[in-house]
């Protein structure tokens, strides 16, 4: 079979029938729709990055697949809203026969760098260098359905949770919880208290790009079926004290930023917050409740399984590609030596606490 022909346009480009054909072969051909692999998040990214690009592939007249990128300095290509994404790859008919070098070729790219790849992405994953975990939740027997693994295969953390509810009523007053909160005041309050907690663990704060704080603000009046944001709320006698910006797509909720009210740590209204959050994904006809890759005491408690995520950078030859290697391989090495070494990275978290602490003062 001939190889398709490709086009470059920016997302801003794409007319409806892209649109709704990219989604359509989403629901096709992917076991789980994630809404971060949705042109809807594309175009969102689009808009906020001037870089983002989608390469076309069309047999005759008619698109057989789409391939979104941002493309930086001298050819050097990442996945869309790299950073911040938790699902990446391309949009492709199952009978595209393509060579990945063929199409790096055709969108002026020297390399393409992935930390979310999704496992179906056969034609990038050759390219992995690591692979993650990514805790989830299957929800396709319902809310009841889930409440009975918990019960059997975490019932104290279950239990804890539950008895910390009662006990945020008892003391705080009554609890409310709005699953699709449209107050534009609370999701000021999340990104600050997200920040503070960037801030204070000594990590980077994403929200200090003025893009993702755009991008979360655009996606917070989505409301597409294939990608709508979802700000989730619990309140405590009407002041926040969690909550959490999530995306969905019509089965699919994938975790995003979820923070809480520091000085009510005491309570766990995160976890609190969560198992609502849960309970109305299933109510709403979601199937999967995605939390995303990063080790986490509360996921593995929550999870029923893992998905694999993959972390590489697809390079063709030549000086831009080797520049690319320079700028970025000895960085990742160094990140997976401090991972896969248990004393090597309580240094780092130590390291981190300090830095965190120094910011604070």
């Amino acid at each position: 079979m001939t190889t398709p022909r490709i086009d470059l346009v920016h997302p801003g480009d794409l007319v409806p029938a892209d649109l709704a054909l990219w989604n359509d072969l989403r629901t096709a051909t992917a076991t789980a729709a994630n809404p971060f692999m949705s042109a809807e998040f594309t175009q969102a990214v689009g808009r906020v990055r001037p870089d983002t690009r989608v390469a076309v592939l069309r047999r005759g007249s008619r698109p057989v697949g789409y391939f979104p990128h941002q493309r930086g300095r001298w050819g050097s290509g990442r996945a869309v809203g790299l950073g911040v994404s938790d699902c990446q790859g391309a949009v492709l008919e199952p009978d595209v026969h393509l060579e990945a070098q063929h199409l790096m070729r055709a969108c002026s790219l020297n390399a393409w760098e992935f930390n979310h790849l999704e496992s179906g992405q056969h034609l990038f994953l050759p390219y992995a260098t690591a692979q993650f975990a990514s805790p989830v939740i299957d929800l396709t027997h319902g809310f009841e359905g889930y409440e009975r693994h918990l019960r059997e295969h975490a019932r104290g953390f279950l239990k804890t949770t539950r008895a910390q509810e009662r006990r945020m009523v008892r003391h705080l007053g009554p609890l409310r919880f709005v699953h699709d909160e449209r107050d534009p005041a609370a999701l000021r309050a999340l990104i600050a208290w997200k920040s503070a907690h960037y801030r204070r663990t000594g990590r980077r704060d994403p929200f200090a790009q003025p893009w993702i704080t755009r991008l979360v603000d655009l996606l917070a009046g989505t409301a597409a079926p294939d990608c709508s944001g979802i700000l989730s709320v619990l309140y405590a006698a009407d002041r926040p004290v969690a909550a959490h910006f999530g995306l969905r797509s019509r089965t699919v909720f994938s975790c995003w930023f979820p923070s809480y009210d520091r000085t009510l740590a005491t309570y766990s209204p995160g976890r609190v917050l969560y198992l609502r959050m849960i309970e109305a994904a299933a109510a709403s006809g979601v199937h999967l409740f995605d939390f995303g890759r990063g080790e986490a005491a509360y996921k593995n408690s929550f999870k029923t399984g893992d998905l694999l995520v993959h972390e590489g950078a697809l390079r063709t030859s030549g000086p831009g590609a080797a520049l690319h290697w320079l700028r970025r391989e000895p960085v990742r090495a160094a990140h997976r030596l401090v991972r896969d070494h248990p004393a090597l990275k309580q240094a780092a978290l130590r390291t981190l606490h300090a830095v965190g602490t120094a910011r604070g003062r």
